[in-house]
C-alpha cells in the first residue's frame, strides 16, 4: 500500500475527528446554548450537507489545470481549519452560518484533488482497496470525533468551547501532516519501479466529461443518490419504533461508522476482484434492506442493530468504490475533474432526496415516505446494473 494513501488517510482521520466532533454537538449547541430555533438549525444543516457541491467541480478543474493536486487540496484543508478556529469566537446565527459555509467550501475544494492523488499513487489493479484503506482511516476519525465530544461534555457539561478547541487543533494538525508528509508530485508505483518517466499529460477538455463510460457512471450515481435517504431520517424512524434507539440515538452514527470501518477494505478488495460496478450496485441492495428493516413491524435491539449493519455495509460498498469506478473511466488528464463530477452529482442528488423525503414525511408520515423510496431504489437497482454492464475491453479499468 502506498505511503501517500496512508498519509492522506491520516489527514482525513484528523480532519474527520475535527468535523464530526463539532457536528455531533452542533444541534445541541445551536438550540440549547445559542437559543436558535429548529428552523435555523435546519437551514444550517442544509448548508452543511449541500454547499460543498458548488465548488467541487472547480477544485477538480483547478487540480487538473495546474497539475498541483496537493496544493489545491492543501488550500481546501487550510480553509476548513481556519473556519474551525473562527468557530471558537462565533456567538450568533450569522457567524455560525459563516463558519459552516467556509468549512464546507473547503471540503468541496479538497475532496477531488485528494482522491486524484490516491488514484495517482495506486496500482490500478488495487484501486478499490486503496480507496477502502483511505475510507477506513477516514471513518475511524468519524467514529472517534463524536466519542471525544461525548466524553468532553460528560466530564464538562458546559465544555462546548473545549470541543471547538479540540476540533481546531485536529484540523491544523491534519494540514501540517499533508504539507510535510505528502509529496508534491505523485507518479504511478509501477512506473517508478520500472524507472520510467510519466507520459506527457494531454490537455484537459471539459467535453472529455461527456465520455460515454463516465456519463453512465454519473447517471447511475445520480439516480441512486435521488433514492438515498439521509441517515438521520432512518434513525428517527428507528427512534419512533423502539426505546433502545431513542436512548442511544447520539451513538447510532458511531455504530454505522464502525461497520463501515470494518468492511471498507474487504469490500474494496472484492470490488477490485469481481468488478466495481457489481459491488457498487450490491451496496444499494444493502441500502434497500435497511429501509425495509426500518419499516418492518418489529422493534427493539435486533431491528436497530440490523439497520446499522446494513447502512454501514452500504457505505463500505459504495463510497470508496464509486471513487475508484469514476477514476477508472475519467478522461486522461482529468481524473480530479471526473471524480469531482461524480461527487457533485451524488451530493446534489442526496440534497434533493433529503428535501423530498422531508416533505413526504411532513405530508404523509414516515412510513409512506420510506415505502416510496424503497420502491424507487428497488427499480433503480436492476436498471443500474444494466447501465453499468461492462464490455470485456472496459473491465481492466473499472
Amino acid at each position: 500500500m502506498s505511503s501517500v494513501v496512508v498519509s492522506l488517510g491520516v489527514v482525513s482521520l484528523l480532519t474527520d475527528i475535527s468535523s464530526e466532533s463539532v457536528a455531533a454537538i452542533l444541534p445541541l449547541y445551536l438550540t440549547g446554548v445559542l437559543g436558535l430555533t429548529t428552523i435555523a438549525y435546519g437551514f444550517i444543516d442544509g448548508i452543511y450537507q449541500g454547499i460543498s457541491a458548488i465548488v467541487r467541480i472547480g477544485g477538480g478543474w483547478l487540480s487538473d489545470r495546474t497539475d498541483r493536486p496537493k496544493w489545491v487540496a492543501f488550500a481546501g484543508y487550510g480553509i476548513s481549519a481556519l473556519a474551525r478556529v473562527w468557530l471558537l469566537f462565533a456567538s450568533g446565527f450569522a457567524s455560525v452560518v459563516g463558519v459552516v459555509t467556509v468549512d464546507r467550501l473547503g471540503k468541496g475544494i479538497r475532496t477531488a484533488p485528494r482522491d486524484a492523488m490516491i488514484t495517482a499513487a495506486s496500482d490500478p489493479a488495487i484501486l478499490g482497496r486503496s480507496f477502502g484503506v483511505h475510507r477506513m482511516l477516514d471513518t475511524i476519525g468519524a467514529a472517534v470525533g463524536p466519542l471525544l465530544a461525548f466524553l468532553i461534555l460528560l466530564l464538562i457539561p458546559t465544555g462546548f468551547s473545549t470541543v471547538f478547541a479540540l476540533s481546531a487543533a485536529c484540523a491544523l494538525l491534519g494540514v501540517l501532516v499533508l504539507g510535510v508528509l505528502v509529496p508534491g508530485r505523485i507518479g504511478r508505483p509501477a512506473m517508478a519501479a520500472a524507472g520510467g518517466d510519466e507520459p506527457a499529460r494531454p490537455p484537459f477538455r471539459w467535453r472529455s466529461l461527456a465520455d460515454p463510460r463516465l456519463r453512465r457512471v454519473l447517471i447511475v450515481a445520480g439516480v441512486f443518490g435521488l433514492c438515498t435517504v439521509g441517515d438521520g431520517f432512518i434513525y428517527l424512524v428507528l427512534q419512533s419504533n423502539t426505546d433502545f434507539a431513542a436512548a442511544w440515538f447520539p451513538l447510532l452514527y458511531v455504530g454505522t461508522n464502525a461497520v463501515f470501518l470494518a468492511l471498507a477494505v474487504p469490500l474494496g478488495r472484492l470490488a477490485d476482484r469481481f468488478g466495481r460496478p457489481r459491488i457498487f450496485v450490491l451496496g444499494h441492495v444493502a441500502l434497500l434492506f435497511s429501509y425495509l428493516c426500518a419499516l418492518a413491524p418489529i422493534a427493539g435491539v435486533p431491528q436497530t442493530l440490523a439497520c446499522l449493519v446494513l447502512l454501514g455495509t452500504f457505505y463500505a460498498a459504495t463510497d470508496g468504490v464509486l471513487a475508484a469506478l469514476a477514476a477508472g473511466v475519467a478522461p486522461a488528464g482529468g481524473t480530479a475533474s471526473g471524480l469531482a463530477a461524480a461527487q457533485t452529482v451524488v451530493a446534489l442528488a442526496r440534497f434533493v432526496a433529503s428535501t423530498v423525503f422531508g416533505v413526504l414525511w411532513f405530508a404523509f408520515g414516515p412510513v409512506v415516505a420510506l415505502a416510496g423510496f424503497s420502491i424507487a431504489i428497488a427499480i433503480a437497482i436492476p436498471t443500474g446494473l444494466v447501465v453499468l454492464r461492462t464490455r470485456a475491453t472496459d473491465r481492466a479499468t473499472i
